[in-house]
């Protein structure tokens, strides 16, 4: 029997009985469907999915999409080996900010599902944050501010301007191109979006992408910024996933952040990604 069970009191949530070694149904796929919407973030513990099921679960959310930047896999260029080796110690880790991926691409993301094949005895764990919940609960003073506001993203880490130092780069195993002029450009997204399945309204600010509010300065949104920041990656909205082999997790990419954690030099992590696309975001 298929049972879900919270992870946390405003995200996540653990699905168990879950078993798409047959295929998955239309009532499977509504499930799921409406699992995401409902927690951001589902996690389907020991599916041990091979790469063709890993991309049918995906398909299930939107178009399979292609990740620009990132080295895919030779034999699969829809997807990306989330590879740190036991031997790249004292680098930084793909992901490893408070973000929402790809958030400066006109369309970005809908979301991502990623399969552990190898993961560190205790480390790497992943944790989310609720966008959610974090616009649900944000002060007035600043809901005044992001609602019916747009804000720019710009694709730093790709960039001309705005490379990372060397030293905060992830180590050699996922390759990346960078220098990319196109990445520089300011793209305008809603600061408030609305997730279509449930109507419930999420925060679409992350400070890896996000510079400014369009009619504001750089210097203008930095405090702003700053405390929505601040508020809306609190531990109170957060749900931290500690990783098994063989375990899958699926998060909304537009309705939460996610952070990957930096603490297992010494322990190689494997993890297979695929991404899904939709409809551009909207208020």
């Amino acid at each position: 029997m298929v049972q879900i069970e919270k992870l946390t009191g405003l995200m996540g949530a653990e699905i168990t009985g879950f078993d798409i070694t047959g295929g998955i149904t239309a009532d499977m796929a509504n499930f799921l469907r409406h699992a995401l919407a409902d927690h951001q973030m589902i996690a389907l513990r020991g599916l041990h999915p091979t790469i063709k099921q890993q991309k049918e679960l995906t398909e299930v959310f939107g178009p399979v999409m292609k990740l620009p930047y990132v080295e895919p896999m030779p034999e699969d260029d829809e997807v990306i080996a989330v590879l740190k080796e036991a031997d790249e110690c004292n680098k930084g880790v793909f992901g490893g900010d408070w973000h929402s991926d790809f958030s400066f691409l006109e369309n970005p993301p809908a979301g991502s599902i990623l399969s552990a094949i190898e993961v560190p005895k205790v480390g790497g764990d992943t944790v989310w944050a609720s966008q959610v919940s974090a616009y649900a609960s944000l002060p007035d003073k600043l809901k005044k501010i992001v609602d019916g506001r747009k804000a720019v993203h710009i694709g730093a880490p790709y960039g001309v301007t705005h490379q990372p130092p060397e030293e905060e780069r992830a180590g050699a195993s996922i390759r990346m191109s960078r220098g990319d002029p196109k990445a520089d450009r300011e793209i305008l997204h809603p600061a408030v979006i609305t997730e279509p399945l449930s109507g419930r309204r999420s925060l679409f600010l992350n400070p890896i992408y996000t510079t400014r509010f369009e009619d504001m300065s750089e210097e203008e949104s930095a405090p702003i910024l700053a405390d929505i920041y601040k508020h809306c990656t609190r531990p109170d909205f957060s749900c931290r996933f500690r990783w098994r082999a063989g375990d899958v997790a699926i998060w909304d990419n537009r309705t939460c952040l996610h952070y990957a954690t930096n603490d297992y030099d010494g322990a190689r992590r494997l993890l297979y990604r695929t991404t899904f696309s939709a409809d551009p975001p909207a208020a």
